[in-house]
């Protein structure tokens, strides 16, 4: 099973996140990384295990680098029954009722396509003292299992 990592970002901090889950989950998987600015939606496939970055920008909006991604999925609206995914959302709770909201769209429209959602939605918050990279080495290391169940450790 391949696993394709998306990011969707505005200032570089998802592509940071991107590597740092990447490295956790080469240990068991040959990882791909694909800003979504770059990543045809026509290429998704239900035999792969996705793993969707997201910030989120302004006023909860998708971040520039999403836009394209998510209106080519508005588009073309591909059946993604079989496909799952899971999210890291970046975000900041002084933003109150938008935070982490990027990762949250990202999730919404893979599911309305009838993907799956699977492991913990990750919503890290730019406030904390936490840095998202370490965040998310933490996090990719709980969803190992959940990736390809059957051979988990």
């Amino acid at each position: 099973m391949s696993v394709v990592i998306l990011y969707g970002t505005e200032t570089g901090n998802s592509e940071l996140v991107a590597d740092a889950i990447s490295d956790v989950l080469a240990v068991d998987h040959d990882p791909s990384i694909y800003d979504m600015s770059e990543f045809a939606v026509e290429d998704l496939d239900p035999a792969d295990f996705l793993v969707v970055i997201c910030s989120t920008y302004g006023e909860g909006e998708l971040p520039t680098g999403a836009e394209p991604f998510a209106e080519e999925l508005d588009a073309v609206d591909p059946d993604l029954t079989g496909l799952r995914f899971a999210v890291f959302g970046l975000g900041d709770t002084v933003y109150g009722e938008t935070f982490n909201r990027g990762g949250e769209i990202m999730a919404e429209m893979l599911t309305k396509r009838g993907a799956t959602q699977v492991g913990e939605h990750a919503r890290h918050d730019n406030s904390s003292p936490i840095k998202p990279a370490k965040f998310a080495t933490e996090w990719a290391e709980g969803i190992v299992g959940v990736i390809d169940p059957v051979n988990a450790h």
